[in-house]
């Protein structure tokens, strides 16, 4: 222990300082202005390899965009009934602005949003078998963003547990800031990042590499986006399935995480190939969708810093019902569907 203090003293901390000096003093001086890649050819190149390597599909950077535009229109259809189900008589930007501000969508104090996202989790996890034939071994549990970490963190996230070091997986919530963080959307947000989403997906893919000693290394580590989030994101579809969004408000918030997804693909390919400004990124998720503000702005910084990831999501969740409509409708599921992670492989089988 000592050994290691001295480490991060000596060398890791001065490190650190060095790469701070050289970020403010040379790199961020020198930095364009614009916010995409895409605004030389060589960046072009790039982002369509980007393109290619996060969707795995032969798409150009416009066809994505055209397909981001068609699913804004489809969810946004969708959310008008949500909002006239819910009783609402305004428009559509009046049910925002209610949404954003009203404090009865917003957890008081920060045991009550983990103690809403706990009650959400084990709701789900008591429908799971009805759904999937096999259930990993592994628990997972809830806890908040580390203190240190929240103001800059993303609203949710799995952290994968060890089998072989007894350490379970956890839904990390992210409770800094509360009035941002609204209790109509936390339904989805467990479904995709607990069970069936990220948990059910992952710990199952452990137990495969724990099973296959003799797996090849690059299967045991390969996590295709399109698969990994567009599994979280069908997830959140899936638990409308499960019985999960019990009021207007939870259904519409489960579109709205749906719209972001969707508009991703408009805003991604939009900084990045077509010359989008941050602002005009920016809109497309305040008139869209019921995200809150600081989200908003958390969630640009990362598209304009991981050029392509975003892409994934949506495009990885619209093959999944792909394949599970063409399962359907050859009769391969009685009932259930179970899902194994192989190497980034989606497989329906048969349950009876």
């Amino acid at each position: 222990r000592a050994l290691g203090d001295a480490a991060i003293r000596s060398s890791v901390i001065p490190a650190y300082r060095e790469l701070l000096a050289f970020l403010e003093t040379e790199y961020a001086p020198a930095a364009r202005a614009e916010v995409g890649v895409g605004t030389t050819e060589e960046g072009r190149a790039y982002y369509r390899a980007l393109v290619r390597i996060f969707t795995t599909l032969n798409m150009t950077p416009d066809e994505v965009h055209a397909l981001g535009q068609s699913e804004v229109r489809r969810i946004r259809a969708e959310m008008d009934i949500a909002m006239r189900d819910a009783g609402f008589g305004g428009t559509f930007p009046e049910f925002l602005r209610f949404l954003r501000t009203d404090p009865r969508f917003y957890a008081q104090s920060e045991e009550e949003l983990l103690m809403h996202a706990s009650w959400l989790a084990k709701k789900l996890d008591g429908q799971m078998p009805r759904f999937f034939k096999t259930l990993p071994r592994l628990p997972y549990g809830v806890i908040k963003v580390p203190d240190e970490m929240a103001p800059n963190y993303t609203t949710g996230r799995y952290w994968s547990g060890s089998p072989e070091n007894n350490r379970a997986g956890n839904y990390v919530v992210n409770t800094y800031d509360l009035p941002q963080r609204p209790l109509y959307e936390l339904p989805a947000l467990t479904a995709h990042e607990g069970v069936p989403g990220h948990h059910h997906q992952i710990a199952l893919g452990q137990e495969l590499n724990e099973a296959n000693p003799d797996m090849p290394e690059f299967r045991r580590s390969l996590y295709p986006t399109a698969f990994g989030e567009g599994w979280g994101l069908y997830s959140e579809k899936l638990a409308g399935e499960m019985g999960l969004y019990e009021t207007p408000y939870q259904r519409f918030g489960q579109l709205s995480y749906e719209m972001w997804r969707a508009c991703r693909l408009v805003v991604d390919t939009g900084m990045h190939w077509l010359g989008w400004s941050r602002e005009q990124a920016e809109a497309c998720f305040l008139e869209n969708s019921a995200l809150s503000e600081s989200n908003i702005r958390t969630e640009v910084d990362r598209y304009i810093s991981w050029p392509g990831q975003a892409l994934a999501y949506k495009i990885g969740e619209l093959k999944i019902i792909e394949l599970r409509e063409k399962a359907e409708a050859a009769h391969f599921i009685e009932g259930a569907c179970d899902i194994s992670h192989t190497g980034g492989v989606v497989l329906f089988m048969k349950v009876g």
